[in-house]
């Protein structure tokens, strides 16, 4: 539970007027509801004549203490109905009686409302405060963590776990709040009441309490178990939606089916578990109840049978009515006491994800980058990726100059990537520095650093939106002449202007609806919109038939002028003419030069070279 409680605090937090406004509309529910069920008294002494006793009016200036008051409150209020029958007639009495406990129903039942309907801001709020901060979390995460975690699992975690804690915990909230005060009110009244049947009565409560948590002890780890099983179904449909075309080409639909039907299986086997002992919250609590309620029964109406009661047949009525309004809120919160748990495991989910460590730390005092107007420098980097012993990068010494192109080359694994990775502080140096304009990138604002600097990848990374937005992304108020002219520097307004919505055009799921030469040229476009100092090509035209390549490398060609380049290529053919080609294996520079006097060597580059022109 005080998991569940530092879990409200967090959450809670900013919709505490409207937990105030429950508190009290509940607390006027209980009185309504006290008040309306004391008037079942004086009718049944009314319809059954059992009242032989004679009231006198007690003025109340002589009243003293609580209990004095009330006892004066009880006898006004019969002395009152007496003089009332004598005057209009008992059947009148009834009726006035009858139309008043309607009046505190109604009263009751909008309290109840009102109680209930100030919840939805809380729950609802919750829900969307909880997904917003575990989306914020994930755009803020270095992208190391994601190379330790399934896509899926993260999907499901923002899905499944947080409607479980919307299911289980939030709504729990309504009743942790109304029930207590229910529970308090009504034992007061229980108390006024009889105190010696209340004492009897609730020695059998401990024993409720304690049954209901045998049954609900282990729920949290079934549902923990549960939950890991549905992160493991959402990353397998997450694998599946994006190797469609390979498990259509290798016919492999049957291996996968069997392969989800075995995950969605071992889900419903362990989820089965978890709803039969969730389940069995209501039935247990009913059983309960009603045996405490059959003692009472049985033990009060012997009393009021052998004349040795301190309470009447109407007020003992009276009594087993508020005990069994008692009974209700105990049961919500033994139902509680099976949500909490089960929540509380999605919670501890989610929280894995909120409370993961960003290795990428803001310099507390950051050093100001608002140009580039030197060089960028590798300084002795080393370099490994977190929870993996081998070394990725050693000893790096490098310098770009502005304005240059510095192609990068080498056979897959040699690091080539993670080497440009580490410009735009995607990841941190192990050991060793990166400096732009001779300021560590460590020591500048991320933000600052990543703004002066431009990306086009292998793989594209466009987004479900328009051709418009997409171009335009990231930056703010984006006019149409702005968009037109660095699409036209991406050979990619013709292709544009064929679609029938144009720039308005929306290209689908990561540009589905575009071909790979389009969908690199928007990439561009984005690129040049941006205008950065620094471009990173990361196998920009690597995927491209010829075609494409040559229409993609016009545009990069005007990206890269007056551009300081760093990029990334598989063909040499097109990066014959940069400035400077730096040769990698397995995490060296081992040659550097121009292209001719790399061929000279006869080393590793002239290897690559020769290996491309068979």
């Amino acid at each position: 539970m005080r998991e569940f409680w530092h879990t409200m605090r967090r959450y809670v937090a900013p919709y505490k007027k409207y937990l105030g406004w429950s508190v009290l509309l509940n607390m006027l529910s209980a009185i309504f509801n006290i008040f309306s069920f004391a008037l079942v008294v004086p009718m049944l002494r009314i319809l059954f004549n059992v009242n032989t006793k004679t009231y006198s009016f007690i003025p109340w200036d002589s009243v003293t203490g609580w209990k004095g008051f009330g006892e004066a409150f009880a006898n006004n209020a019969y002395w009152f109905t007496e003089q009332l029958i004598t005057r209009h007639g008992a059947a009148w009495v009834l009726l006035i009686l009858c139309l008043f406990m309607i009046g505190m129903t109604a009263l009751k039942t909008a309290c109840y409302f009102g109680s209930a309907g100030v919840m939805v801001p809380i729950k609802n709020g919750i829900s969307k405060d909880l997904r917003m901060k575990i989306y914020r979390k994930i755009l803020s995460l270095p992208l190391g963590f994601f190379s330790e975690e399934k896509k899926g699992d993260i999907i499901a975690r923002m899905s499944g776990d947080v409607q479980e804690v919307e299911t289980s915990i939030t709504s729990s909230i309504e009743m942790l709040v109304k029930n207590p005060i229910l529970i308090l009110f009504y034992f007061c009244a229980l108390l006024v009441i009889s105190w010696q049947l209340t004492l009897f009565t609730f020695v059998f409560a401990p024993l409720m309490i304690w049954v209901m948590g045998v049954i609900g002890r282990n729920l949290k780890k079934r549902s923990l178990e549960a939950q890991q099983l549905w992160s493991d179904v959402m990353a397998q449909v997450d694998e599946t939606l994006g190797g469609l075309r390979v498990i259509k080409a290798f016919i492999a639909e049957k291996k996968m089916a069997s392969r989800f039907n075995g995950v969605t299986d071992a889900m419903r086997k362990r989820v089965s578990r978890v709803n039969l002992r969730q389940s069995l919250a209501h039935p247990v609590s009913e059983f309960l109840g009603t045996v405490m309620i059959m003692i009472v029964l049985w033990f009060g109406g012997n009393l009021i049978l052998r004349g040795g009661s301190m309470v009447d047949a109407p007020i003992f009525i009276y009594f087993m009515v508020m005990l069994y309004s008692i009974i209700s809120p105990i049961k919500d919160i033994s139902k509680a006491a099976y949500s909490i748990p089960k929540g509380m495991a999605s919670m501890e989910r989610i929280n894995k994800i909120l409370d993961a460590e960003n290795g990428i730390v803001e310099a507390e005092h950051p050093l100001p980058l608002d140009s580039f107007e030197d060089s960028i420098t590798f300084d002795h980097v080393y370099f490994r990726y977190p929870d993996d012993g081998k070394l990725i990068l050693e000893d790096i010494q490098l310098t770009i100059p502005k304005g240059k192109t510095v192609a990068i080359v080498g056979a897959s694994g040699a690091g080539k990537s993670t080497l440009v990775d580490l410009i735009p502080r995607f990841y941190d140096t192990e050991s060793g520095s990166i400096r732009i304009d001779g300021k560590d990138v460590r020591e500048v604002r991320v933000a600052d650093l990543r703004s002066l600097i431009g990306n086009v990848n292998q793989e594209p990374i466009l987004f479900n939106d328009t051709i418009f937005n997409n171009i335009a992304f990231g930056v703010e108020h984006a006019t149409q002449e702005q968009v037109e002219k660095a699409a036209k520097i991406a050979n990619a307004h013709d292709f544009i202007l064929e679609k029938e919505e144009g720039y308005d055009f929306v290209i689908g799921d990561r540009g589905v609806k575009l071909s790979g030469g389009q969908r690199q040229r928007i990439s561009i476009a984005r690129a040049i919109f941006k205008n950065p100092p620094i471009l990173i090509l990361d196998e920009a035209t690597a995927s491209l038939d010829t075609e494409s390549e040559k229409i993609v490398q016009e545009a990069l060609s005007r990206l890269m002028s007056s551009r300081t380049t760093i990029a990334i290529a598989h063909r040499l053919s097109t990066i014959k003419n940069a400035d400077e080609i730096i040769v990698m294996d397995e995490g060296r520079i081992v040659e550097r030069g121009k292209h001719e006097e790399l061929l000279a060597l006869n080393g590793f580059y002239r290897k690559l070279n020769d290996m491309q022109a068979l």
